[in-house]
């Protein structure tokens, strides 16, 4: 799949989520210039630990980026979509790690620039993704997929992730 495919999917969807509409918003707020600079100065305490959350939450989507065009043969994209479900790596401890990269971006953020806007923005993502999710696309997956993804499913959780990687296929190993 051509790399501007990617960069396409990314810039319409977690980039949008995690990077467009937080702007708008710390502009709203009077805490981001036009410049880019910001107008106010940041706590210590909030730039590491807003840091550490937009970090892990960075790793997570170059992970599941990378997942995606390697394994999966597509993009995170609904309109470009993998060939291949993808169990390997991050996707052996966590159904989603994609969107809770996002989650991570956008609370990291929210604490970054001690901003409540930020944080109901956080919210509002978290529960439309809490609807989307079960309502819409992990039926998609079962269709595509069928039985392989239903057992992926029923072994590896969607939010919280599973300490010990989850081993797809026949055996003692599979739901250990």
């Amino acid at each position: 799949m051509p790399v501007w495919k990617h960069i396409l999917s990314i810039l319409a969807l977690p980039f949008m989520a995690a990077a467009a509409a937080p702007g708008m918003i710390l502009y709203s707020e009077g805490k981001l210039n036009l410049d880019g600079s910001f107008a106010s100065g940041l706590g210590i305490l909030a730039v590491i630990i807003g840091s550490l959350f937009i970090l892990s939450g960075l790793y997570l989507m170059a992970r599941t980026i990378s997942l995606f065009a390697r394994v999966g043969k597509g993009t995170l994209a609904p309109w470009m979509p993998t060939q291949h479900l993808v169990v390997q790596g991050i996707y052996r401890h966590l159904r989603n790690p994609m969107i809770s990269g996002v989650f991570g971006i956008l609370l990291g953020e929210s604490v970054l620039f001690r901003s409540w806007t930020l944080l109901g923005w956080f919210i509002l993502f978290v529960l439309l993704n809490i609807i989307y999710l079960p309502a819409f696309e992990e039926p998609g997956l079962v269709r595509r997929f069928g039985e392989e993804y239903s057992n992926y499913r029923k072994n590896v959780p969607r939010w919280l992730p599973r300490l010990k990687p989850w081993q797809p296929g026949p055996g003692p190993d599979a739901t250990a």
